[in-house]
């Protein structure tokens, strides 16, 4: 007791040997005086001192559907989990609990507790190692993002990588994504002289792919050499890959230990598409290149991609990325990019047609801001236009790519709520949910661009952990300067130059094996625009 200078100070101790994430619903109590509100009552008080919480906090195990023998209530989830997952936490509570096929995961739509399950510390680390993590079969232990937070390869990759996808970095690279995104030009031209629609997520997925191979591996896929142009052979194998992995991880542990099937397809895929990089890697290194510095600050602006950069940066030590952690991290950095960014682009798209005014809106904002067709837009130019801003920040909301994200329990807690969670458990962030939580956010189901003008909105949605389109913290994603400037710069140069329109010829649905949320039926056409608005003076 003498150690503590404030209840506060012991509260949260008592709440850390506890398990208890939050220690505010933590109290003293004594059965002959009552509640104990301060250190000089505990230290006065002769007989025993109960820990007690909070009556709203009764500890409780997280409810969830009933489950069946061998697929739990895998029914109540596919093949609709984003709806799904909507209608449980409305019936359950904020904190649910799934079976699935064996796999028992909790969920969650609540920012408080999402803030502290995005904390990567004394209770919950990412552990993708586990069996019953998300990424367990695209666990890589060398590459940062697929990695444990405890691996030795997590250290020196947060230490290399981050620079190398900074602002200033990106900023470097801006008119590498602005060339690959006008590539496309020719395509929908000959698309619209044939009066033809085109599927959007194909599109797309050669988009953000040729986005990020030339960001990355400073290669150009001739993404759109014709209309039918197939996506180059890495881009094919990546797409494999994350199919299989996702359609593996959402069968029982044993089906991925099988040595023939999609099992043994994934090991084969995944071989391949390693061999692809590392040719991809030998072919972007700088014969002789000197080697860059960690420490200046203008070291990514030498280099002729972020692979580059990363084969050549060293630390004050003269030591760099190990070979095989270079290669993994290149991997990762290009397979989360570009199906990220494809699925948040077709998104954005979709948007712009079904939600009247927003393309009208962000075309007056780009012409405002002096667009004319040939105008090189600068890092800087496009985060200034608010607009565009507000439009894919409310398309993050309410068409998030990212489903989820997940962490491990590293011993038995309790959640705000009185949530108990045991030792192990893998605890989930369900981001669509979190981003319409009726409880948090108004009007949710409305696609509100103009939610976002409101001065601070954005940064107190953030810390409040309201808003987590990248997840947070240590174990946040550190692409998200690439694939903020990578849609912000597709779409300045899409909707200048053409007019989309929605060509669906049926409800849009999505594909709910993916590993992000992607439609999959959504068409639309483009007509080359010939008359702009007159610039005006912004408000």
């Amino acid at each position: 007791m003498s150690t503590f200078e404030t209840l506060h100070q012991l509260r949260s101790e008592l709440g850390r040997v506890f398990g208890f994430v939050d220690a505010k619903p933590i109290f003293f109590y004594s059965p002959e005086i009552g509640t104990l509100s301060s250190l000089d009552a505990i230290k006065s008080c002769n007989g025993p001192v109960e820990l007690r919480a909070s009556q709203d906090t009764s500890i409780r195990i997280p409810p969830g559907p009933k489950t069946l023998p061998i697929v739990g209530n895998h029914y109540e989830l596919y093949p609709d989990p984003l709806g799904n997952y909507e209608r449980l936490f409305a019936r359950y509570g904020p904190v649910i609990k799934t079976v699935n096929m064996g796999t028992t995961t909790y969920h969650t739509n609540d920012p408080e507790i999402s803030r502290h399950i995005l904390l990567d510390g004394e209770f919950f680390t990412k552990a993708t190692s586990n069996q019953s993590h998300p990424l367990y079969y695209l666990s890589e232990q060398n590459a940062l993002f697929t990695c444990d937070t405890a691996s030795p390869a997590f250290a020196i990759s947060h230490k290399f990588v981050p620079p190398a996808l900074s602002p200033r970095a990106i900023a470097h690279h801006a008119p590498l994504i602005r060339a690959a995104a006008r590539d496309i030009f020719p395509v929908l031209d000959e698309l619209s002289g044939k009066d033809l629609a085109f599927n959007v997520y194909q599109y797309m997925f050669k988009m953000g792919s040729q986005v990020i191979w030339r960001v990355v591996a400073g290669q150009d896929l001739q993404h759109f050499k014709a209309v039918n142009t197939p996506p180059a052979l890495p881009i094919r194998l990546f797409g494999q890959y994350l199919h299989l992995m996702k359609k593996v991880s959402l069968r029982p542990a044993w089906y991925g230990r099988l040595p023939f099937g999609d099992s043994a397809r994934l090991c084969a895929v995944r071989n391949e598409l390693w061999a692809e990089i590392a040719r991809a890697l030998d072919k972007c290194a700088v014969p002789g290149g000197e080697t860059l510095s960690l420490t200046e600050p203008t070291a990514s602006l030498k280099a002729t991609c972020v692979a580059d950069y990363l084969s050549r940066v060293r630390d004050d030590k003269g030591q760099g990325l190990p070979e095989p952690v270079l290669l993994a991290n290149t991997v990762a950095v290009l397979g989360a990019g570009f199906t990220t960014s494809a699925s948040l682009l077709s998104w954005a798209l979709y948007a712009l047609v079904k939600y009247p005014g927003n393309q009208k809106r962000l075309l007056q904002e780009l012409v405002n801001h002096g667009a004319d067709g040939e105008k090189y837009w600068t890092y800087d130019q496009l985060h200034a236009m608010k607009f565009l801003d507000c439009f894919i920040k409310e398309t993050q909301r309410l068409h998030s790519p990212s489903f989820q994200t997940t962490r491990n329990a590293n011993k038995d807690l309790i959640l705000p709520g009185g949530y108990f969670i045991p030792e192990g458990s893998v605890v989930t962030t369900c981001f669509p949910s979190l981003h319409k939580n009726p409880a948090y956010w108004d009007n949710p189901l409305k696609f509100d661009s103009d939610r976002w003008l409101e001065q601070g909105f954005g940064a107190q949605a953030a810390r409040k952990g309201l808003y987590t389109p990248f997840a947070a913290g240590k174990r946040g994603c550190i692409g998200f300067n690439l694939a903020l400037a990578e849609v912000k710069m597709v779409l300045a140069e899409l909707v200048y130059n053409y007019e989309f329109e929605d060509a669906s010829p049926e409800a849009v649905v999505y594909d709910p094996e993916f590993l992000v949320t992607r439609p999959l039926n959504f068409y639309a056409s483009a007509t080359r625009r010939i008359e702009w608005p007159s610039k005006r003076a912004e408000s």
